[in-house]
């Protein structure tokens, strides 16, 4: 005959306690004023967990890492008056985001509370902000175009539904204004937009006057400004990409926009500079680059639903430099990009695309033969204008050599003008298409 200490233990061995078994509250042993390092604390990294402050006040922080038997935190809030050995207590609200057609037409925070003043967030979903695990036989394959309302990018670098996109660019050469004109011509059920560390007149402005219209109506916006903790960066490009994930979940096609990524590798490289890890290129821990694929693999179409997430990412080539690393990355994951040049934008010609160097690869998947040839006509040359720019200036080359280079130099202001298009305006796919081969075609 058992025990009865032995009953007892079979007993409790098959309840099942759940959330009523008892949390592991932790202390906090240490604060550098980025870092904290708590004790006693078993949660797993990607966890959010509770710093109770020296007024009583709850403060929030993520789990990084662990550094022996302690467990590093990064806190979600600056300036909170944390003091030696205050309580550090689990908060399950972390691994996942408030999704649902509430938040249509609203703005929230990395958090998900909303900056808009309009009352709380009715949500009635719950998505993990890491995302879901998913088959790549899942993935569609992109066979159907996206009209993004912007004559050059629909005739030229043609985008298709689940496709994704960078729009890379130095300072001030008009990333955003040209993500901006995307939305306002994009053929989309929801468009999500993340604003990841921009400056807080810029989260307005953008509202204002790119945002407005019935686009704001199906629109939802994650905005941080850069004076925030880098954590709250980096969760909210995936806080954006968590509720186009659960829109795609639902069969609509949406639209993500995440401006920037290299915000977000800035974030990444922050967080990973603290945990200790080497700067490789350009002062970039291999996490900070690692983070690039993670994000932009949860875009793309969804054959089991239907519902398809076309984003656009916008990258800073820090000084011009296309080779930058964030820039390289991300044109390597991508199946397209825009390269914006800051030499035709100071011809006045908006958007500054460089044809050249820019492309998108499932064009060829999505456009007919006529189409294709107009386009490689104008591409042809654009090329031959591009490496013969020197010579041309200097008044060396001899008209009559290449009728290739003379029909490029007559055709050069043509050329310029098709890609010209005010900031206001939408061209659909059809009328850019008609244009280019009017223009270029045989």
């Amino acid at each position: 005959m058992s025990t009865l200490a032995d009953r007892a233990a079979a007993m409790l061995a098959t309840l099942d306690l759940g959330e009523d078994r008892p949390r592991r509250i932790g202390k906090l042993a240490s604060y550098d004023g980025v870092m904290m390092e708590a004790t006693g604390l078993a949660q797993p990294i990607g966890a959010q967990v509770r710093a109770i402050d020296a007024d009583g006040r709850g403060t929030c922080a993520e789990v990084v890492g662990f550094r022996g038997h302690k467990t590093l935190l990064m806190a979600l809030e600056g300036d909170s008056p944390h003091s030696l050995g205050a309580r550090v207590e689990p908060d399950r609200r972390g691994g996942n985001v408030d999704v649902g057609e509430g938040l249509l037409g609203r703005v929230v925070d990395a958090m998900g509370m909303p900056l808009d003043g309009l009352g709380p967030v009715i949500a009635g979903a719950r998505w993990p902000l890491a995302g879901r695990p998913g088959n790549p036989l899942d993935r569609g394959r992109v066979t159907e175009r996206f009209d993004l309302g912007v004559r050059a990018v629909n005739a030229l670098l043609t985008a298709g539904v689940g496709q994704r996109i960078a729009i890379a660019a130095g300072s001030g050469v008009g990333k955003s204004v040209l993500m901006g004109q995307m939305i306002q011509g994009a053929d989309a059920d929801v468009i999500v937009v993340g604003l990841i560390g921009e400056r807080s007149r810029e989260v307005s402005d953008f509202l204002a006057t790119k945002l407005n219209g019935p686009a704001r109506r199906k629109s939802v916006v994650v905005a941080v400004p850069a004076d925030h903790a880098p954590i709250l960066r980096l969760r909210a490009a995936m806080r954006a990409t968590a509720i186009a994930e659960f829109f795609r979940d639902q069969g609509k096609r949406v639209l993500l926009l995440i401006d920037s990524l290299t915000r977000c590798a800035h974030a990444q490289r922050e967080i990973g500079l603290s945990l200790g890890e080497p700067p490789t290129m350009k002062g970039y821990p291999p996490s900070a680059l690692g983070m690039i694929p993670r994000l932009i693999e949860r875009a793309g179409a969804d054959i089991r639903t239907g519902g398809s997430v076309t984003a656009l990412y916008t990258v800073l080539a820090d000084g011009d430099d296309g080779d930058d690393p964030v820039v390289d990355t991300a044109r390597a994951i991508v199946d397209g990009h825009i390269i914006l040049s800051r030499h035709i934008s100071e011809q006045g010609v908006f958007p500054a695309i460089d044809i050249g160097r820019s492309l998108s690869r499932v064009m060829a998947d999505i456009v007919d033969p006529q189409h294709a040839a107009a386009a490689i006509a104008y591409r042809r040359l654009w090329a031959a204008y591009e490496e013969n720019r020197d010579l041309i200036l200097m008044g060396a080359y001899r008209s009559g050599s290449d009728a290739l280079i003379d029909m490029a130099i007559a055709r050069h202001r043509d050329m310029l003008a098709f890609l010209a298009q005010a900031p206001a305006a939408r061209i659909g796919f059809d009328d850019a298409r008609a244009a280019l081969i009017q223009g270029f075609g045989a």
